[in-house]
Order: structure tokens, then sequence, then C-alpha cells
């Protein structure tokens, strides 16, 4: 699992390069899977697209090379991965599970390169399992809620790298407009979650595991604590000016 500037600046780039490096590859790696299967093949039975990195900042702040880097990986590199599979799963009618998240149904402030990526492995998925039904593959998505504590996906030193990076290349009339006390302010309450969200990350293994083991399969899985899920329950199912009025502060 990639994460998106752990560990400074040079540390982020190549960390970046290196998970769309794989991504990448990943078309030409369905030969040498088939390599190792006995033959006549079968197929092969799952496929579970968990890669991906993350990173922050309000849409003025996000540089294009940025949202880039985050949809190379989240989402073309599940979009690659899955077709260069599915000839192997579809032998089997076997199982493809894509690892989304709760930001791929909702969006949150200053999450929009991350948040855009998991809404489109969202409907890849929901496309991709209208058209495997008839040919017995299954399509699940599993819809990870706050888990920023077991994953160590944001630290304070890895948060201010990022922002460091991200004001220094701040247009000129971006950065008058706002001014730097708002832009550190932002910056400070993203370090506030470093330590947030669950430890236990078995929910999602557990949710990983029935995906690809169980004969019914479901469509969606939320391994989440009941405040993400009730959110995302009002954020999907009520107008949007009821949701406002709750969540935007």
């Amino acid at each position: 699992h990639g994460r998106l500037g752990h560990g400074g600046p040079r540390e982020s780039r190549v960390e970046r390069r290196l998970a769309c490096r794989l991504m990448g590859n990943a078309w030409g790696q369905a030969p040498v899977v088939t390599a190792h299967l006995s033959l006549p093949c079968p197929g092969m039975w799952g496929l579970v697209n968990n890669a991906g990195i993350s990173t922050f900042g309000e849409v003025e702040f996000t540089s294009m090379e940025t949202y880039k880097e985050v949809a190379e990986v989240n989402l073309w590199g599940t979009v690659r991965t899955t077709k260069s599979f599915l000839p192997l799963i579809r032998r089997a009618k076997g199982r493809v599970v894509n690892i989304s998240s709760m930001l791929g149904r909702m969006a949150n402030p200053a999450r929009s390169p991350y948040c855009i990526t998991k809404f489109g492995v969202e409907a890849f998925s929901d496309c991709l399992r209208y058209e495997m039904h008839s040919l017995g593959v299954k399509v699940s998505v599993v819809e990870p809620g706050n888990f920023i504590a077991a994953t160590s996906l944001y630290s304070p030193e890895s948060i201010q790298a990022i922002a460091k990076k991200m004001w220094d290349e701040l247009p000129e009339v971006v950065r008058k407009d706002y001014g730097k006390k708002y832009f550190d302010e932002k910056i400070a309450k993203m370090e506030t979650y470093c330590s947030s969200g669950s430890t236990d990350t078995s929910p999602v293994i557990d949710a990983v595991t029935h995906a690809l083991t169980a004969t019914t399969p479901y469509t969606r899985y939320h391994p989440m604590d009941y405040y993400w899920w009730l959110r995302m329950q009002i954020i999907t199912h009520l107008p949007g000016a009821i949701s406002d009025m709750i969540y935007i502060r």
C-alpha cells in the first residue's frame, strides 16, 4: 500500500514514482502469472486492487501534477490491473475486489485528489459488475472508514513537508488571496488527524476475505465505525441541502 508524502519531500517523490511504475507495469504481469499456473490453466480466482496513495490540500492549493500522480495509482492502476487479469478471472468465474474508501461515496474538504479517484473506482466497479454478471464473475467494493492511525498514512513530519512544498509552489495570486494564516490553520487541522481513526484493520481484512470466499459476496462492504457509516448514509440518501447544513462548517 503506497503512501504519498511519508518521510519528507524526497521520499514522497521516490514513493510516488515507484508506485506509478508498479501500476504501469501491471499491464504486462498477466503472462508472468500465467507462466506459473498449471496447465490446462483453470484461470485465476481472485484479484484484490489495494494499491493506493493519498495526499491533502484544497483545490487551489493542489497542483495538477499531484492530481495526476494520485489518479495514476488509485484509478488508472486499478483499471489497468483489472483489464490485465480479467481473461484469467473470467476463465475461473472468479472475483474482483476493489478497495475504495468511504471518501469514494462522500466528499471531504482538502481531500479532492483522493476523493475523485475513489469516486472513479466506485463507478468503474459498478460498470464492471454489470458487464461481468452474465459471465459469472463477481465484483465487490470495499469502502474502509478512517484507519489513519492503523496505516500511519500521515505523520506531523510528512504533513509539514507536503505543506512546505505546496506553499512554495502556489501561484502568487493564490498566496496573496488566502494568506499564510489561513493556510497554516488548514495545515494545523490536518495534523490533528494523524492519530485519528481505528488501529484495528481486521474489519477490512474480514471484508476482503468474505468478498473472495463467500458464495454470495456483497456488492459493497463498509468496514467503518458507526459515526462514519451514519454520515455516509445521510450524505448519500438525503438531499444535499440537508447534509450541507449538518456537515459544512
